[in-house]
């Protein structure tokens, strides 16, 4: 049987919380990057693909694979005269990759061909949780330092701050949505691994 179009998607999805106090300073950080697998059954490739169908994670679609992440900041907002400042901006990033994984040996053929397809999957993740990385820095790079005059309560720099990280957040999924539609586009990179893998062994 051979694949001539493909339609399941790659998702992504973020949760964003807030803490105050500590220590940073701009860039004294690292993301925590994991791998969470599901398991699939077949042996052949259409077969394993019809069972990433079945059990793959819902991203708003049915998907291969899933990128999530949890971001938490500790920020102190300091007064300075009647000014407000935040004068450490520190996140905890951790990204979760969610993919598929077969449950039991497959046959060596098939084994390579799921050894190709899986890296491939797993690029394209890893780009999505790229743009995750460059998003929290450029939270970070925004908010530290970042000074409100006349502001001794501390309320309009929260409001500066709140309205600047939707609009890079809005940004970075309008980057995301624009990279799944490009690979999974007929013969972008994810739909050419797809047909690859299923018209396999």
């Amino acid at each position: 049987m051979r694949l001539q179009t493909a339609s399941i998607f790659i998702g992504f999805s973020i949760s964003v919380l807030t803490t105050l106090a500590g220590q940073a300073n701009a860039a004294d950080w690292q993301a925590v990057e994991q791998i969470k697998t599901y398991a699939i059954t077949g042996k052949t490739g259409i077969d394993l693909y019809r069972s990433i169908g079945e059990k793959g994670p819902q991203a708003g679609v049915q998907a291969i694979a899933h990128t999530s992440f949890k971001l938490t900041w500790t920020r102190k907002y300091e007064v300075q005269g009647t000014a407000c400042a935040i004068t450490v901006a520190k996140p905890k990033l951790i990204i979760t990759y969610t993919m598929p994984k077969p449950a039991n040996p497959l046959p060596p053929d098939v084994a390579q061909n799921w050894a190709r397809f899986i890296a491939g999957v797993e690029k394209h993740e890893r780009v999505h949780g790229g743009f995750t990385k460059e998003l929290v820095q450029q939270i970070q790079d925004f908010s530290l330092g970042l000074r409100v005059e006349n502001d001794p309560d501390c309320k309009r720099i929260r409001e500066v701050l709140t309205k600047r990280l939707g609009e890079l957040s809005k940004a970075e999924r309008a980057r995301n949505a624009e990279f799944d539609r490009i690979e999974l586009s007929d013969g972008g990179a994810v739909h050419q691994l797809i047909l690859a893998f299923v018209n396999g062994p």
